[in-house]
C-alpha cells in the first residue's frame, strides 16, 4: 500500500486556482479531434450552420469584457465605482472559469470545422466556412474575456509596507491564549 505524498505548505487541495492554459488546450484539442471525426463522417445529412451560436459566443465575450473592467476598477477602489460585493467576485471567477472552458471547447470544435471546411470543395462547404471562422472568433474572444474576468477578480497584493505595518497593529496570539 503506497503513502499519500505531503503536500507543499499552504496548498489546499479543495481551493480553487488560476484556470491553466494545459486545461483549456486539451479541451480545445479533444474538441476538434470529435467534432473533425463527426464531421468527416456525417457533414452531408447536417444542416446549413447557424449564426445563432456565434451570436451567442459574441455577446458572452462583451459583457464578460464589461464585467472584467468593472470588477477591476471596483477591486482596486477607483472613484466613481462602488465597492465590489465578494461574493459577487466568486460567482464571477466560478463565471469565468466555466466560460474559459466553453470558450475553449468551441473554438477547438469551430477551429476543426474551418480546416475540414476550408479542405471542401463544395458550394455547401463553402457557404458554412464564414460562419465556422466567425464561431471560432467569437469562441476565441469568449476565451479571452474569461480569462481577463477571472484575472480581474483578483486581490491586489499590498505593498510591503504596508503589509508590515498592518502586522505589527494586529494582537498576537501565543499558545492558543486570547491576546488582550
Amino acid at each position: 500500500m503506497s503513502q499519500p505524498q505531503a503536500r507543499p505548505p499552504g496548498s489546499d487541495p479543495a481551493r480553487m486556482g488560476p484556470t491553466r492554459p494545459a486545461t483549456l488546450a486539451v479541451a480545445a484539442l479533444a474538441a476538434a479531434a470529435l467534432i473533425w471525426l463527426l464531421v468527416t463522417a456525417a457533414y452531408s445529412y447536417l444542416p446549413p450552420l447557424p449564426w445563432l451560436p456565434v451570436v451567442t459566443l459574441a455577446g458572452l465575450a462583451v459583457i464578460e469584457g464589461y464585467l472584467a473592467y468593472s470588477t477591476r476598477a471596483r477591486i482596486a477602489g477607483r472613484p466613481g465605482h462602488e465597492p465590489v460585493n465578494p461574493l459577487l467576485v466568486a460567482r464571477f471567477v466560478v463565471l469565468a472559469k466555466s466560460s474559459a472552458l466553453a470558450g475553449a471547447i468551441f473554438a477547438g470544435g469551430y477551429a476543426a470545422l474551418s480546416g475540414w471546411l476550408f479542405l471542401k470543395p463544395t458550394r455547401a462547404a463553402a457557404e458554412d466556412l464564414p460562419v465556422a471562422v466567425a464561431g471560432l472568433l467569437a469562441a476565441a474572444a469568449l476565451m479571452l474575456a474569461a480569462l481577463w474576468l477571472e484575472r480581474s477578480c483578483r486581490v491586489p497584493q499590498q505593498p510591503d509596507d504596508e503589509r508590515g505595518r498592518d502586522d505589527r497593529e494586529r494582537p498576537e496570539r501565543a499558545g492558543g491564549e486570547r491576546a488582550g
